[in-house]
């Protein structure tokens, strides 16, 4: 089982442009793409399911719940050099929702992708 994939959806509102978001910035690749209900990219063993209000995860609940985009449940990648990540990522458009934090265990910065899902770039703390 180990050398499964890891599989995370996130809702999305236009699917083609969180595949486009994952693609350009984060280096994923495209394993299907289904727009505008569905796609699937991956990098790594992580696979990444980007479901829109047409696909089957993005039916309402029974209680009448909408599945949506955003939130602060996220995904982290992790970067031996942060800031030069970030100024990369800023000259591409993409937004943060915060500057770099730096804590005990490193610095965090949150970046959101289309839709206003988090992701999370962490340089961690060197180690001494």
């Amino acid at each position: 089982m180990s050398d499964s994939p890891v599989n995370v959806r996130y809702m999305v509102g236009d699917v083609q442009a969180s595949v486009d978001w994952y693609v350009s910035n984060l280096g994923f690749s495209v394993l299907l793409n289904a727009a505008p209900a569905f796609a699937s990219v991956e990098r790594g063993p992580l696979r990444l399911l980007l479901s829109g209000k047409g696909s089957s995860a993005g039916r309402p609940m029974p209680d009448g719940r909408q599945p949506e985009p955003g939130g602060w449940n996220r995904l982290q990648f992790i970067f031996e050099d942060l800031a030069a990540e970030v100024e990369r990522l800023r000259a591409q458009g993409v937004r943060f929702r915060n500057e770099i934090l730096t804590g005990p265990g490193g610095s965090q910065i949150l970046a959101e992708d289309p839709s206003g899902n988090v992701v999370e770039l962490f340089q961690p703390a060197a180690l001494g």
